[in-house]
């Protein structure tokens, strides 16, 4: 019986899950999706990366409901931003393949099931509902995935409750919960899975703080960590900064070694680097070939490393920009980030790489200078990855006040309607998703949602599409 209450975090956890799993919304039809989604369909059923037909298809599909954004972002010919790349004569890709990497084991065993009949009369070409129910599946799974390991990182510091209060309450009240069951088939639940299993894979033992370790792993903990690494920054290439995170604590290692004469283990440390980076260069080529073939050269389109910036002007406009800030959208974000401190006294070098970990994320989006706002998202979403340090942070937190339970679930639950009321908004009316919250009327449009909630309960919980645009 006691283990089985000990492991009662994680069931209630993965209860949400499936209990929320019917309000998704399996559908395939933003601009970033289609991308993503075109090299998984296009490389198994085709064996090319030739874009045309699978851009196509979602363009005709935008069309029929008015909405043209597909076909505007891709397929539109326009003299200063052409479509096709002179060089190659192919459509660009911005997005990049971890996501299609990642979701293949789903979507691969589907066309098997689709050949076999189990789905009944339904066509094996890639894009029948099947396949669009598999990836989003996978996107969802994905999710839960990084809430477990996030979950079992706090475990680490914090009680059963405190961890999973903080992982329930972030995971609600945060931009995370609208790519799990709304916009689905973005690369946001494979990467939040891959820099949770990263920063676990890095962090090693419970028993022993990372600065003990010294950046000393096995051979199979470093082969882990550069392919997951490469994965991770193979789904969203500024995933990437995250390994900022071992090469750091590797310098301070190198410099504590040196220091006390130990060349027989710096010179095993470095070896493992090299290990490391040469399994990680490994992992990226699949990217690298895409690219090769898409634009003629082993690097991305410039429509992309064209908007990046050196200073971060949008810094702090990415926290508390009073439409569109991270902070300010999702506030219990701000109050998991206050928990670290409580990291730093149990675990000083952890707590600052995680810092250093988040700080790069946050730098790299205000150095965008004309897309750092992502107008259209719901939420502050180039912030979901770094969901596992807020987490942490929560329970932290929860732990250290000592608050009554009933009054920390109260706190929560605010947030998490609060959030709630966002969502439906955001699902209904896409002016939040564009220029962002609307000050003077918002507290007047919270307390709406009810009342609209009530009026279109029919709807939403059988006919969504008609709450829905582009359903």
């Amino acid at each position: 019986m006691k283990r089985l209450l000990s492991q009662a975090g994680p069931v209630v956890i993965v209860a949400l899950w499936l209990a929320l799993l019917p309000i998704s919304l399996f559908r395939l039809y933003a601009t970033d999706e289609v991308q993503y989604f075109a090299y998984l369909r296009s490389v198994y059923f085709d064996g090319d990366v030739d874009f045309a037909n699978e851009y196509g298809y979602f363009a005709d599909l935008g069309m029929q409901k008015d909405d043209p954004a597909v076909y505007n972002a891709l397929l539109k010919d326009r003299s200063s931003d052409p479509p096709l790349n002179p060089k190659t004569g192919l459509y660009r890709n911005v997005a990049p393949v971890g996501s299609a990497i990642l979701w293949s084991p789903w979507y691969v065993v589907t066309d098997g099931l689709v050949g076999l009949g189990v789905f009944g009369d339904v066509p094996r070409d890639g894009f029948s509902q099947p396949y669009i129910i598999a990836v989003c599946l996978a996107s969802a799974c994905y999710t839960l995935f990084g809430l477990l390991l996030s979950y079992r990182l706090a475990r680490r510091w914090v009680g059963m409750w405190a961890a999973t209060i903080a992982t329930l309450s972030i995971w609600l009240a945060s931009p995370l919960i609208w790519y799990t069951y709304i916009q689905v088939p973005w690369s946001h639940g494979a990467g939040f899975a891959m820099v949770a299993l990263f920063i676990t894979i890095w962090l090693g033992p419970a028993d022993q703080p990372l600065h003990a370790q010294q950046s000393q792993r096995s051979w199979l903990r470093w082969l882990s960590l550069a392919i997951v690494g490469g994965l991770m920054t193979l789904t969203r290439e500024q995933l990437g900064l995250f390994l900022l995170l071992p090469a750091v604590e590797g310098l301070i290692a190198y410099a504590s070694l040196m220091r006390q004469g130990q060349w027989p283990q710096v010179r095993q440390l470095l070896a493992k680097h090299v290990f490391f980076v040469v399994i990680f260069a490994l992992t990226l080529i699949p990217q690298l070939i895409s690219y090769n073939i898409l634009y003629g050269q082993p690097k991305p389109s410039g429509t992309v490393s064209g908007k990046l910036n050196i200073i971060s002007y949008k810094f702090f406009h990415t926290l508390f920009d009073p439409r569109r800030g991270a902070f300010i959208w999702h506030p219990l974000l701000l109050v998991g980030l206050a928990g670290l401190m409580w990291l730093w006294r149990k675990d000083r070098l952890f707590a600052g790489l995680l810092g250093l970990g988040l700080f790069a994320q946050i730098y790299l989006n205000g150095a965008f200078g004309s897309t750092w706002h992502l107008q259209g998202s719901f939420g502050f979403r180039r912030l979901i990855e770094c969901t596992p340090i807020f987490i942490l942070g929560l329970a932290l937190l929860i732990e250290r006040i000592r608050w009554p339970k009933a009054a920390i679930a109260t706190l929560a639950l605010l947030f998490i309607v609060w959030n709630g009321g966002l969502i439906f908004q955001a699902a209904t009316d896409r002016e939040i998703r564009g220029p962002g919250l609307r000050w003077s009327t918002m507290l007047a449009d919270q307390l709406k949602v009810p009342q609209l909630v009530w009026q279109k309960a029919d709807q939403l919980l059988f006919n969504r599409c008609e709450v829905v645009k582009n359903c």
